[in-house]
């Protein structure tokens, strides 16, 4: 007797402690997936964003900046993404200052599609030139003087203090302020031509692999430590605390509407037509 020959979907996703805390179980074949097997990529999510843009994968974690160029080809998953309150960009300078101080400095953004530029460009008030590099990169960029300030991600919320950076201004603060909503991160998107079937059980195996996590988070540990780029443990912890919460099991009623909000106001700036158009594989359904 042989066994049935599986479905081989590619998945993207970031080497942040919240991803590799989600897709742990995925990648590892924790969880009984049936006819479906996934090849984990790991990688920047602005690589991920240009991969996405490209067709290259089947499902991966994007921006939400970069959906509404890829509403040809992918469906948004209603789980596995990062939304919340309290967890958005930083903007930080090497020195005390404000925005109107920055107004025409060279800022430092973790890549033109990432959801921080995109608050970036909907707060305003920066008009100056914006350098674009890996994440990682850009609170050294600012203590070393080639930029004036940064937009930072991901774990730099936790640790720009102890570099001696100054908060100029909380973009997710502004974000939930100005919308009342919480704020959208990123999304898993899936390619639409797999269906809404397979669109259907990659949402149920998601949810699965949080939930593996959840109860075995020992077990996740070393996986998520080697991807972690040399971060403290605290640091780690406190990343998941942040990043992984109910929004990351299912996005629900209030998450939908902040990420059509905030999808809606990056397809605007970026002349696209989103209105008429199915977001989630879910929309398919009604």
């Amino acid at each position: 007797m042989t066994n049935a020959v599986k479905q081989k979907l590619s998945l993207g996703y970031s080497p942040c402690p919240n991803d590799t805390f989600i897709f742990y179980a995925l990648a590892h074949q924790r969880i009984d997936c049936g006819d479906l097997q996934f090849e984990p990529m790991l990688a920047d999510v602005e690589a991920l964003n240009q991969q996405a843009r490209q067709g290259v994968l089947n499902i991966t974690k994007v921006s939400m900046n970069a959906v509404p160029y890829l509403l040809d080809h992918y469906w948004l998953l209603r789980a596995g993404g990062a939304l919340g309150r309290g967890c958005g960009p930083l903007v930080v300078a090497g020195k005390s200052a404000d925005m109107a101080e920055l107004r025409n400095q060279t800022l430092a953004i973790p890549g033109r599609m990432t959801t921080a530029h995109l608050l970036l460009q909907l707060h305003g008030q920066h008009r100056g030139p914006r350098t674009a590099m890996p994440f990682d990169r850009i609170m050294p960029a600012i203590q070393r003087g080639d930029v004036a300030a940064g937009v930072i991600i991901h774990e730099g919320r936790f640790t720009y203090a102890a570099m001696g950076l100054h908060l100029v201004l909380d973009l997710g603060a502004w974000w939930e302020e100005h919308t009342g909503l919480p704020l959208p991160l990123g999304g898993i998107v899936i390619q639409k031509s797999l269906g809404a079937d397979i669109a259907r059980q990659v949402d149920r195996h998601i949810r699965a692999s949080l939930l593996y996590a959840c109860d075995h988070r020992d077990e996740a540990w070393n996986y998520i430590v080697h991807h972690a780029q040399e971060m403290e443990s605290d640091i780690i912890r406190r990343h998941i605390d942040t990043f992984v919460n109910e929004f990351s099991n299912d996005v629900g009623a209030g998450g939908e509407q902040a990420v059509r909000t905030l999808v809606g106001a990056a397809a605007e700036r970026a002349g696209i037509a989103v209105a008429d158009r199915p977001l989630f594989w879910t929309d398919t359904m009604a």
